[in-house]
């Protein structure tokens, strides 16, 4: 079995190393939306998790049941939480799966 080729892989890493910066550069400037309530509230947060925007439809809003507001806008940031890790699995996945072939 032949010895495997240093320079051929280490250029591949640093190859693979670069591909992973570019995906989580792409992942932080991007904006993922969750909403909650058929879309009475929405949240859109940036790809480094910073909140950008919080809409709430005004016929949400009641003096009398603040809970369930509250339970909504909460629905709301964990729905774009789990889009932001969704976008991060679809483009660092197929990389870091990659790594493993270099032993990292």
């Amino acid at each position: 079995m032949p010895q495997p080729d240093m320079n051929q892989i280490m250029a591949q890493a640093q190859q693979m190393q670069q591909k992973l910066q570019e995906a989580q550069a792409e992942i932080v400037t991007s904006t993922v939306e969750g909403t909650a309530g058929n879309g009475l509230v929405k949240v859109s947060i940036s790809g480094a998790g910073e909140v950008q925007s919080l809409n709430i439809d005004p016929q949400v809003v009641d003096p009398d049941d603040v809970e369930t507001l509250q339970d909504l806008v909460i629905g709301a940031f964990q729905a774009a939480n789990d889009n932001l890790q969704q976008l991060s699995q679809e483009k660092m996945g197929p990389l870091s799966q990659g790594l493993g072939g270099f032993g990292f």
